[in-house]
């Protein structure tokens, strides 16, 4: 069974995507950020990341992905995660579906532990699809970033008539170096796979505007909804484990209680590494206010 959580600007639907997606009307949403499980083995929860074969993976893939596609307005757009073994299987069933624009690496450093057989992964890959080719959002201006040639050779594009300096900022290509999100920062919540703010900033701002609908079916730590929240977008995350549920509900100011527990946030201590012994600070827990207590 679903159970569903209003805030101002944010609703969360704690249980399957498939069900709750079906209750959310079709041609409704701007934009949608799908990071499901990637099928490696990793543990969410009281839930297995593990499928029986590639094939049953993907076809579990293809369910939700037609219903998210449905769900999507004729302008809006569609960004798409999973593993790079999995990604050709959902690469080729979308091109016959929507549009796919760009085919995006997010490109991280690496946790210090590195493959000494092969070369080991350090990137996930990423699908930006669209409905309608010629009619989606795109705000250049608000994702510019610095350009090399501008910003720090200072060269002088002489093709123009009159020669002038090139631009010092530009439009992002697919290749994007965000840093994985780390105990010490004060995003981080405990869940194996949490996607960085920087991420989905880029993500929301490039796709959508002010009190456009962001969803996320697989919201984990709930980054999509608390950016979006940060930008002025409304939102809806959807989540199968009451764990993360409790974190969205923290995060998104929408209760301070779950089951008559008290959500607060991770105290994030930590031992100064000088060989002293000495611990360090705490991160602070952020205020709560004027909230309820949900229970299911």
């Amino acid at each position: 069974m679903t159970e569903r959580y209003e805030g101002a600007d944010a609703t969360i639907f704690h249980g399957d995507c498939l069900e709750a997606l079906n209750s959310i009307p079709d041609a409704s949403v701007d934009l949608i950020f799908a990071d499901p499980p990637y099928n490696i083995g990793k543990k969410f929860s009281e839930f297995k990341d593990s499928w029986p074969s590639d094939l049953a993976y993907a076809e579990w893939c293809y369910q939700w992905l037609a219903v998210c596609i449905s769900k999507l307005k004729l302008t809006g757009s569609l960004y798409v995660m999973t593993s790079t073994q999995a990604m050709p299987y959902l690469d080729l069933w979308l091109r016959k579906r929507i549009n796919i624009l760009s085919r995006i690496v997010w490109h991280y450093d690496s946790s210090g532990v590195q493959a000494k057989k092969y070369f080991g992964s350090l990137y996930e890959p990423i699908l930006h699809c669209v409905k309608d080719a010629k009619n989606y959002t795109f705000n250049a201006a608000d994702i510019e970033v610095e350009a090399r040639t501008g910003a720090v050779r200072k060269l002088i594009d002489y093709r123009k008539e009159v020669p002038a300096p090139y631009k010092t900022t530009k439009v992002p290509g697919n290749i994007w170096y965000l840093p994985r999100v780390r105990y010490r920062m004060s995003e981080y919540e405990e869940h194996p796979s949490q996607k960085p703010e920087s991420l989905l900033e880029r993500i929301i701002k490039a796709s959508s505007n002010s009190s456009d609908l962001v969803l996320d079916p697989f919201s984990g730590t709930f980054t999509t909804c608390a950016v979006a929240q940060r930008l002025g977008r409304r939102s809806i995350g959807i989540e199968l484990q009451a764990e993360y549920v409790k974190i969205g509900l923290r995060r998104l100011g929408i209760a301070t209680h779950f089951n008559g527990e008290s959500l607060q946030a991770l105290d994030k201590t930590y031992i100064r590494k000088n060989g002293n012994g000495i611990k360090g600070g705490v991160i602070a827990k952020k205020e709560q206010g004027r909230l309820f207590d949900a229970n299911i």
